[in-house]
């Protein structure tokens, strides 16, 4: 009896090995590698869960003959899939045709997005930014973006910073609706409801994400940065932000800004003009939009980098802390 029972309960774990672990339908990406094995294939199938066991997946291959079959590419798979339907797509290389992928990194503006679009022969640059500015997309988000007065870029913070794929081919106005259906889904009405509890309607949320994006080194501080930024904005007097990323956002990248650069004109102008800016800097990711819907309720008003190599920076309280954080920060530098 207990063999018969050993067996009958190897078999049930051989079954539950076998069916897929998800059937909802969904289409699931899949990236096999030139010349990726049979175990490295089995691990990416497991990873995006469309497989329970790169194993078994393995001894599927091995028992089918398929080694020499697997091609590489661009796979659709549905979740649901068995082991034997991914493996004939696989082998008969049933890859998407015509498709290409680009990625944009957290913190890029629009015009780097345009620039590294073009490089890939995406876009034409002119086109892309005239698209943003003044393409119609029929996403409530984008009908509610405020036409503020010496607003750079309509869309600025609203393109998605991740991972894409369009046909090739696509046009500007193809690639710009591919990464704002992307928004919605990261900004959650959960978060919004964050921004809301925070007096924020979402641009101001967005851009101040925006501000923490630039800002933060290193992602443990993001919410201590965005908790600074409402410590200013809501202090008695209001004080202003004073945010170098701003007057870079204005005149360039520059390593080490000049006095100069904090005097110019520019609504972006942080050090002269009261408030948020009138739109996002950058694209922030996830982590920042969420370091403002919950941010880290404390008593700092100041922060600087510590020039010591780890991207974190300390924070103060007072002017005179801060005072003397710099003088640390400099000694650190030199």
């Amino acid at each position: 009896m207990t063999a018969v029972l050993a067996v009958l309960a190897g078999a049930g774990y051989f079954t539950y090995l076998w069916t897929p672990p998800q059937t909802d339908g969904e289409q699931v990406t899949v990236e096999i590698p030139k010349g990726a094995s049979s175990q490295q294939i089995g691990t990416i199938l497991s990873d995006k869960g469309l497989i329970r066991s790169p194993l078994l997946f393995r001894t599927a291959v091995k028992w089918g003959g398929h080694s020499s079959a697997m091609k590489a590419g661009t796979y659709v798979i549905r979740r649901g899939s068995t082991i034997p339907e991914i493996l004939d797509m696989i082998k008969e290389g049933k890859a998407k045709q015509n498709v290409t992928r680009f990625t944009v990194p957290e913190g890029f503006t629009v015009d780097q997005i345009a620039d590294a679009l073009a490089k890939k022969g995406l876009v034409d640059r002119e086109r892309f930014v005239q698209e943003a500015a003044a393409g119609s997309f029929e996403f409530d988000f984008v009908k509610a973006i405020p036409n503020r007065p010496g607003m750079k870029h309509r869309l600025e913070g609203y393109l998605f910073p991740d991972t894409y794929e369009v046909k090739v081919g696509a046009t500007e106005h193809d690639i710009l609706s591919v990464m704002l259906t992307q928004f919605p889904k990261v900004v959650t009405p959960e978060m919004q409801t964050g921004f809301k509890q925070n007096g924020l309607s979402l641009h101001d949320a967005v851009t101040m994400a925006s501000l923490v994006e630039r800002e933060a080194g290193v992602p443990k501080e993001r919410a201590k940065i965005a908790g600074v930024i409402f410590n200013r904005l809501h202090s008695q007097p209001p004080m202003l932000l004073q945010i170098d990323a701003t007057i870079q956002y204005v005149v360039g990248q520059k390593q080490e800004l000049l006095l100069k650069d904090l005097e110019i004109d520019s609504p972006y102008n942080t050090y002269k003009r009261e408030g948020l800016p009138p739109g996002p800097i950058a694209s922030p990711g996830k982590d920042s939009l969420l370091a403002v819907a919950h941010p880290e309720k404390h008593e700092y008003f100041y922060y600087v980098t510590k020039k010591d190599g780890s991207g974190e920076h300390y924070f103060a309280k007072t002017l005179a802390e801060h005072n003397n954080n710099i003088a640390i920060s400099e000694r650190n530098g030199n």
